[in-house]
């Protein structure tokens, strides 16, 4: 069982941000990435559907033998996790904003974050805001539009520098001196977010505590990988696989799959 290969889906390219963070702290495992970019983004599509999606993405992974499940992917972590350890025997691996770390940090009280619309309007969000930002500025940005940039191929693109022109001004003027990324598709725009932010703001993701975590839960469950063996990494995906190899790196194949 140990040697079965940790699952990772998201809602298409952005979990890959997870998965080097992964990669990077345990370079024993095997893993399995599922990029759902036909259904690219979910938050849209309410909390049914997102659940549904999530259902479909576990099976598969289950049926390769993972291990773990990472849901690489703020939205469905919100919208579905619960559901998923209440149907599913097997560890799962969240992710949320890191609000807290940048709420408790925070000088001048005053934090940014840009999130998706299904992680801005969820309950977890929600709680987590109130219990430890309800006494500082939040300035919340739904990136509408940036997922799907990403996943056409146009992370540096003349249209996303003016989107992220857009949603920013108002947290500049805000004097925020942290921005929080809500989407794990975000941590790629961490070169354009430095052009337009002024120095002094910090950008904080969840890719180094996810991957934590998943470390943490292994460990626990005496999953972690302990034979020095060739690690094998699969990725899967329903969208075009250039997109995703384009992020990767060449060195890995991308296998097409309808799922």
């Amino acid at each position: 069982m140990s040697t079965n290969p940790i699952g990772i889906f998201d809602s298409g390219v952005g979990g890959t941000s997870i998965w080097k963070e992964i990669q990077l702290l345990l370079p024993n495992e095997n893993s399995i990435y599922l990029a759902d970019s036909r259904n690219a983004p979910y938050g849209p599509k309410g909390k049914n559907a997102i659940i549904d999606l999530c259902v479909k993405n576990t099976e598969y992974l289950l049926k390769l033998n993972c291990k773990l499940i990472v849901v690489a992917c703020n939205t469905a972590t919100t919208n579905a996790i619960d559901y998923l350890r209440q149907t599913y025997n097997i560890p799962f691996i969240g992710i949320e904003p890191a609000i807290k770390p940048a709420a408790l940090q925070t000088k001048t009280n005053a934090v940014g974050i840009l999130a998706t619309e299904g992680t801005l309007s969820s309950e977890l969000f929600s709680k987590t805001s109130n219990l430890f930002a309800s006494h500082i500025l939040v300035v919340e940005q739904n990136g509408n539009g940036i997922v799907e940039l990403i996943e056409s191929g146009k992370l540096y693109s003349p249209e996303m520098e003016s989107l992220l022109h857009l949603y920013l001004e108002p947290m500049i003027k805000a004097n925020i001196d942290y921005l929080v990324l809500g989407c794990t598709h975000y941590p790629y725009l961490i070169p354009l977010l430095t052009d337009i932010l002024p120095n002094h703001v910090r950008i904080i993701d969840s890719g180094e505590a996810v991957a934590k975590q998943t470390k943490s839960i292994l460990t626990q469950n005496n999953l972690l990988n302990q034979k020095i063996i060739t690690t094998k990494h699969f990725f899967f995906t329903n969208g075009d696989p250039a997109i995703l190899k384009s992020l990767l790196g060449q060195e890995h194949h991308v296998e097409p799959k309808q799922f």
